[in-house]
């Protein structure tokens, strides 16, 4: 019985009556684009117009997934609309990941991470987009922030999702090539995604993802992917500290949201990346209660105790019923936005807020907003909420909800 208490039923909103339910918001006013950049084609779904001198939001999934498995669900959340409704969104499938996929040709040379993230200055190029606010989950995350250490002008501001800024190791290296001898790339995979107690007790979210891994995914374009991916450098970013290093120190020069579930696997590498980035310019989200996928519904067994006919992840993927998982995210994010100026004011409810202070975190209380021309968009901290003042903040914000 405790477990049917954590499942508010009141928070369950169909976003679209039973006619419709097999499109959403995101197949409204989309444009797919192939687009050739100096290392290969790249998918991209631009959905909405561009506002402006706005930017986009530009997103980027993690490997065993593309755009729409990864990011539908938080995308079609109702309190997102709130949101995208000042920005047009970019979907970007890291090639050979996206639904329908041709397999590669033999022989054929897939981009390292770093050349992935070189192909989003084409991308915009060709879209004729100025700038973009990063989301990306794990690989998706490390690509977005190697493109922002490479080119910070077109990067305002970044949300990294299970964020690892560190290079494979020699020993996991050696693992995963032999975990690739005796386990298959599904399992692989899911092990990225997912803790081990959350693969054991949350199988029908488990089941659903393999599902999508195994058959929506081309599987040897997956391998080469997850290759490149295991292959990555170390991002080399190091934390500036006053009258040390702040004018040389390696490191995101944009505002940064790290994200991660208190049960994924991910949670050291966000930590570590954490310890590494500015602390003016950095808040760290950890969400309680959830695993390796923050941005869709982390519930367990709620699809028995609510009398669901499919599995509880299936009605996450599909637009007919969102849970309330994505809330916590979307507040965040909402909140990561208006603190860049460019939203208007809001209440955050759902998010416990609290201030924790490193020894290592110093800094010159500089503003969030680093960019200049952000100020023009409306004042940062119109939304922020009543005991948080991030604009003279020194330290880390953590943020638990």
């Amino acid at each position: 019985m405790d477990e049917l208490q954590d499942v508010q039923l009141t928070e369950i909103k169909p976003l679209l009556n039973d006619k419709n339910a097999a499109r959403n918001f995101q197949d409204f006013d989309c444009q797919e684009h192939d687009i050739e950049t100096a290392f290969g084609v790249v998918h991209v779904t631009m959905r909405g117009t561009p506002k402006g001198n706005r930017p986009v939001i530009l997103t980027y999934h993690d490997i065993g997934l593309n755009h729409k498995s990864c990011f539908n669900a938080f995308f079609n959340f109702e309190d997102m609309q709130e949101i995208t409704q000042h920005f047009a969104v970019c979907h970007v499938d890291a090639p050979g990941q996206q639904e329908g996929a041709p397999p590669f040709p033999s022989g054929y040379q897939y981009p390292s991470m770093d050349e992935l993230a070189e192909m989003l200055p084409a991308v915009l190029t060709h879209l004729n987009l100025k700038s973009f606010i990063g989301i990306g989950l794990g690989a998706g995350a490390y690509i977005l922030s190697r493109c922002a250490l490479s080119h910070p002008d077109l990067v305002e501001g970044l949300v990294l999702i299970n964020v690892d800024p560190c290079a494979k190791g020699w020993i996991d290296w050696a693992a995963s090539k032999f975990s690739g001898w005796t386990t298959n790339i599904v399992d692989i995979v899911l092990a990225h995604h997912f803790g081990h107690e959350e693969l054991q007790a949350n199988l029908d979210l488990i089941q659903t993802y393999r599902l999508h891994i195994a058959q929506d995914i081309n599987q040897d374009n997956l391998q080469l992917f997850l290759t490149s991916y295991n292959s990555r450098r170390d991002l080399e970013i190091e934390r500036p500290v006053l009258g040390i290093n702040e004018n040389t120190a390696k490191t995101l020069k944009c505002p940064a949201l790290l994200v991660v579930g208190d049960n994924s696997p991910a949670v050291e590498a966000v930590v570590e990346c954490n310890s590494r980035l500015d602390p003016t310019k950095t808040t760290l989200l950890k969400m309680a209660d959830c695993g390796g996928l923050p941005q869709v519904v982390q519930v367990r067994n709620a699809s028995q105790h609510l009398g669901c006919t499919e599995p509880l992840a299936l009605l996450a993927l599909k637009p007919h019923f969102l849970f309330p998982q994505p809330g916590k995210l979307t507040e965040a994010f909402k909140y990561f936005v208006q603190g860049m100026g460019y939203m208007p004011a809001a209440s955050m409810t759902r998010l416990m807020r609290s201030r924790t202070h490193s020894s290592s975190s110093v800094g010159s209380g500089e503003s969030v907003r680093s960019r200049s021309h952000t100020s023009n968009h409306g004042e940062g901290s119109a939304g922020t909420p009543e005991g948080i003042d991030l604009q003279d903040a020194p330290q880390t914000m953590e943020v638990s909800c």
